[in-house]
Parts: C-alpha cells; sequence; structure tokens
C-alpha cells in the first residue's frame, strides 16, 4: 500500500506540518517565486489555506513577499539544507583555511549567511582573540562582522530592504554600525571593492577583513575571513597584506566550489 495513505499513518500525523512542508517544497530552482494561487495549485491546498501557510511562514521569517511573489528566504537553511551543503562546503574550504592561516598567522574562517546571523561552518583558529569560543556551529550577526557584510553586499535591494526592515541592531561597541542608512552606504562600498574589513564593531580589540564566495551563478554563497587583534595589526597592515591573500583564497575556494557543482551536475 502507498506510504503515503492518510490510513497508513498514525495517530501523531500532524496535518498541518505536512502542508506547511509542501508549502516550502513548492518552491525551487525553477519556481523560486510563486504567487498565492500558483502555491495552491501546486500543493492542492485551497487558496485560504495556502495564503494562512504563506502568511504564518512570512511572520517566522521563512518567506518573504512583495504583496504579489512569495519566495523562500535564506532562514529556511534552518531547516536542513545549510547543514548539508555546509558540509561539502567545508570539506573544499579547510584545506584553503590551513594554507591561508600558515601564511598569515593568523586566524580563518568560512561563514553562510542564515538571517540574521552568518554562521561558521569551517575555522582554522591560531589563536584566540575573542572573549567567546568560535567553533563550528558559532553565530554572530551579519550586520556587525565582515563576512557578514559581504554577503549582505550581494543581495539585490529588495533582499537587503527586507533584511534591514527585520534585524534588530543593537550597538555591540562604541564602533558597531547601528544606522540602516550608514550601513547601506558601507555595503555598496563593499560590493565595488569586493572585500570588507570590520573594525572592533563585533567586539573590541577585533579586527577582520572578509572575501566572498561565489558559486557557478556569481551570487556570493559563503565568505571567507581572516581575524586579528587591531592591537598587533593596523587597518592598514590589514589592507596591504592580509587582504591580497584572503582574495587568492576566495577565489580558489571559489574555484574549487564552481568544480564539485560541475562534477556533480555531470554525474547527476
Amino acid at each position: 500500500m502507498d506510504s503515503d495513505d492518510p490510513a497508513e499513518r498514525g495517530a501523531h500525523h500532524v496535518q498541518s506540518l505536512e502542508r506547511g512542508l509542501a508549502v516550502i517544497k513548492a518552491f525551487g530552482a525553477e519556481a523560486p517565486h510563486l504567487t498565492l494561487s500558483e502555491v495552491a495549485r501546486s500543493t492542492g491546498l485551497t487558496r485560504a489555506a495556502a495564503r494562512r501557510f504563506l502568511l504564518t511562514l512570512v511572520d517566522l521569517g521563512y518567506v518573504r513577499t512583495d504583496g504579489k511573489y512569495f519566495s523562500l528566504t535564506a532562514r529556511v537553511l534552518e531547516l536542513g539544507y545549510a547543514f548539508l551543503a555546509g558540509l561539502s562546503l567545508a570539506e573544499l574550504a579547510q584545506p584553503h583555511l590551513e594554507r591561508l592561516s600558515a601564511k598569515v598567522r593568523e586566524s580563518s574562517s568560512v561563514s553562510v549567511l542564515e538571517i540574521p546571523d552568518i554562521v561558521y561552518v569551517a575555522r582554522v583558529a591560531v589563536s584566540r582573540i575573542m572573549t567567546v569560543s568560535i567553533n563550528v556551529g558559532t553565530r554572530f550577526p551579519a550586520y556587525a562582522t565582515s563576512m557578514g557584510h559581504v554577503l549582505l553586499a550581494d543581495m539585490t535591494p529588495f533582499e537587503l530592504d527586507m533584511f534591514l526592515g527585520v534585524t534588530d541592531f543593537e550597538r555591540l561597541t562604541a564602533h558597531t554600525l547601528t544606522d540602516r542608512d550608514s550601513l547601506k552606504s558601507e555595503l555598496a562600498a563593499v560590493a565595488r571593492q569586493g572585500w570588507a574589513m570590520v573594525d572592533q564593531e563585533l567586539e573590541e580589540g577585533l579586527r577582520s577583513v572578509a572575501a566572498p564566495i561565489y558559486d557557478r551563478s556569481g551570487r556570493a554563497v559563503a565568505a571567507v575571513n581572516i581575524s586579528t587583534h587591531a592591537s598587533r595589526t593596523s587597518a592598514e597592515t590589514a589592507r596591504t597584506e592580509l587582504v591580497p591573500s584572503l582574495l587568492a583564497t576566495a577565489a580558489a575556494i571559489s574555484d574549487d566550489l564552481k568544480l564539485s557543482a560541475s562534477g556533480q551536475a555531470a554525474h547527476g
């Protein structure tokens, strides 16, 4: 008998959860933006039911809408995709991070965006420079980190406005950018130069530089950074001595990621 037959489901089965997941699964690479009618048709739900599920997902941050079209946000990564994708990315990035840290003698990391945070998926620690330990899975607010800045800088204007509208900006240090217009200006500069520097915005004494990691479509899907203590590395030294190695590493990881994706496509 078909395992999807309701008769085969136990008393524990929650149909509303099943329907909510069906709404999420309606979106994909071939259908990233859907209207209410399209979601209802794809899931077999009534328009009223589809609307309730979509608006609930909007409230929870998993879906965004411009009033007509709906699309998933990066937060759906929390449901598991980022973990699976992050594993392969971590495996690709780790040897590059090891070479980078050995060269510059500073800690380096790779993270992905899970709005409103960045989440670490790979790391090589040379020394502890923060008051908290950083491990794979550690998350920090994207607006206060160099990796967050390069990932936010790659967003479309609509995506960035959505992020700015739903994010609570806390002044973590005296240097933290909490003004939305100032942050937008900073992100525009990051987009132009191709890398970011965050100077003691997350924690006093912490200075870091980051660059984007691109997939085959040219989107920034992750970021790599070098972090150092402000007392031993000036902003100018970071710019002239760390950034060139950082950019080379970001390009190398991007190339490996594209090759990996090409190989998977060829064998798919």
